[in-house]
């Protein structure tokens, strides 16, 4: 199975990859807070090419999709904006 990291830089490219990740997350039929919210299995077919499942705080729950992103901006008003929008968490 292929995994894609998204590498994102600068304002721009915040901005952009953040949009990204909401139409990806919702292809997917994750809602804002990484959890599976599809209707159907296929959406969940190739869901590891870009989320890691995450494991939650007691030891055998999973279920979580964290995206396999890297962000990189040497303003932190950006960082703020993605951190505060609907998939910051």
């Amino acid at each position: 199975m292929r995994e894609i990291v998204s590498i994102q830089v600068g304002a721009c490219g915040n901005q952009i990859g953040a949009k990204f990740w909401e139409v990806i997350a919702d292809e997917h039929g994750l809602d804002p807070t990484g959890a599976f919210d599809g209707d159907t299995d296929l959406q969940l077919e190739r869901i590891n090419v870009y989320f890691n499942e995450a494991r939650g705080k007691q030891q055998f729950v999973w279920g979580k999709y964290v995206p396999r992103s890297v962000l990189v901006d040497l303003e932190p008003g950006t960082m703020d904006s993605v951190r505060s929008g609907p998939f910051g968490q």
